[in-house]
This record gives C-alpha cells, structure tokens and sequence, in this order.
C-alpha cells in the first residue's frame, strides 16, 4: 500500500492535485491543494516531486496526530492537514473532496477538508508510516 499525488495543475499561485490510496481492498481518492512550485523554497512552494516517507506524528503546532513528508530535502513539517484556501499554506498539503470557488477570489480551493481528512485518517487507521509518491 503507498500513496500517490498525481499534480494536474500548476498556476500562479497554487498547484491542484489528486490523492489516492493504491491498495486493491481501499477505495479512497481525494483533491489536493498545495502552494505553487518556487523552487522549493521553504513556506512558500510546493513539495518537489518524488517519493517520500510519511509518519504518523503529534504536531505541537496543530495540537494532533497528523501524516508528516520525512526527508524533503531543505524542508521540514510538510503535513497533510485541513485547509480550503492555498493562502492557508506554508509548504503542506490540504485535502478536500472537490474543486470550487468557496470564497470568490477567483481561484479554486479544496472543499470539506476537515471531513476529507477524518476521511484520510480512518482510511490509513494503525499505520505509523506510508511511502507518497508525487508526480
């Protein structure tokens, strides 16, 4: 079992993904929301494609069990947590459920994020640690 972000979109100011779980007995997929690509420049891009280690740890920030990118390089506490908007970021990962305006800026944000990721969680529920492979 691994995960995989396959990106769809870069624009100026966010990059739209797809989440899904490969596993032949879970029928989890998700949208992704990230910073856009600026080099992978800490808080302010996307995390580069490739392959990382994910851990299941406590986040003193976020105050819960959150899933963690391990070995970005120049990087640390790139999460997957709820958020709508790409403005909510600083380098992590936001999962929703759809694609849509919420607040008419323009741009598309990531729809019912909290429950996406209580969603995510019971999906990967008594694992510590998953490989994510980003494309």
């Amino acid at each position: 079992m691994h995960l995989e972000i396959l990106r769809q979109e870069y624009l100026e100011k966010q990059t739209l993904g797809f989440l899904y779980i490969v596993d032949g007995d879970i029928a989890f997929s998700c949208n992704t929301l990230e910073l856009p690509w600026k080099e992978n420049k800490q808080n302010i891009s996307c995390v580069p494609t490739g392959e990382y280690k994910c851990k299941f740890e406590y986040s003193d920030r976020f105050n819960r069990y959150l899933w963690e990118l391990k070995d970005v390089p120049n990087r640390s506490e790139c999460k997957f947590h709820s958020a709508n908007y790409f403005r909510q970021l600083n380098g992590c990962i936001a999962l929703g459920d759809s694609f849509k305006d919420i607040d008419g800026d323009g741009w598309r944000d990531v729809s019912n994020s909290v429950e996406t990721m209580r969603k995510f969680h019971n999906e990967l529920n008594g694992l510590t640690e998953i490989t994510l492979i980003i494309k």
